[in-house]
């Protein structure tokens, strides 16, 4: 077991640096560039200043919207690192967020832009061979299945969308860098196969895409906890830099 100090910093810094690592490659691959109308929630505190966090967006050619967060208190963390992509191919979007609640909080997925129960090609090419993991997860002792309570978020999740539960164990940190780092490169194996998306058929896409974003992080059920911590008006700026609300429609990458 690892040594845990009183406020889960050291388990905070281990699951953070899982976050930094997908970026890197990210930004390895992709332009991007900082989103100037989120700059001023780079840095944001509670007013009793118990509750701190950070939310980073960028944009690009071929990402439409990138957000990598963290928020942290003594006894509760979460972080982010969500890739949406733009119109030009219709590779799922891709989500990390990680955290700790006690034990460890993590959910993985790719967030598709079709519908899979009508789209079987879609649904073989990036999600069957993601199935697999999906049920060794289930089957794993280590962890526990996470379900959310929110009928939107079971929604809008993928049928092998990662998300458990978790001990700070040694073992369970190295396994949540490896699926991590499997579902990036996956992902970014995608995209470089990926065919583009007739001209005629992108705006219809992005639409899909930003109300998919916007729903998302509006009714995403931590935003009452956040509402309590930071208060109403911080709240509603944090959720609209996740969905780029702030971004006129010139900037969009």
């Amino acid at each position: 077991m690892i040594e845990q100090q009183p406020d889960n910093t050291l388990v905070f810094e281990q699951l953070w640096s899982i976050t930094e690592e997908l970026r890197q490659k990210i930004e390895a691959r992709f332009e991007l560039h900082p989103e100037p109308t989120t700059q001023d929630v780079q840095k944001f505190s509670s007013p009793d200043g118990n509750v701190k966090g950070s939310l980073n967006a960028f944009s690009g050619r071929e990402i439409d919207w990138l957000v990598h967060s963290w928020l942290k208190k003594s006894n509760f963390s979460t972080m982010r690192l969500t890739a949406w992509l733009g119109s030009h191919i219709q590779v799922p979007h891709f989500a990390v967020e990680l955290g700790t609640v006690g034990n460890i909080f993590f959910y993985m997925d790719y967030v598709p832009r079709t519908d899979l129960v009508t789209d079987l090609e879609y649904l073989d090419r990036y999600y069957e061979p993601v199935n697999q993991t999906f049920l060794t997860l289930q089957a794993d002792s280590r962890l526990s299945s996470f379900t959310s309570k929110s009928l939107y978020i079971r929604l809008f999740q993928s049928p092998i969308n990662l998300c458990c539960t978790c001990s700070d164990t040694e073992d369970t940190l190295e396994l949540i860098r490896k699926l991590a780092h499997e579902m990036l490169d996956r992902w970014l194996s995608w995209i470089e196969e990926a065919e583009p998306v007739p001209e005629d058929a992108r705006a219809a896409l992005a639409k899909r895409d930003l109300f998919l974003r916007r729903t998302s992080a509006e009714r995403d059920p931590g935003n009452q906890l956040a509402a309590q911590m930071f208060g109403a008006e911080l709240t509603d700026k944090l959720v609209r830099a996740l969905w780029g609300g702030d971004r006129t429609p010139t900037a969009k990458g």
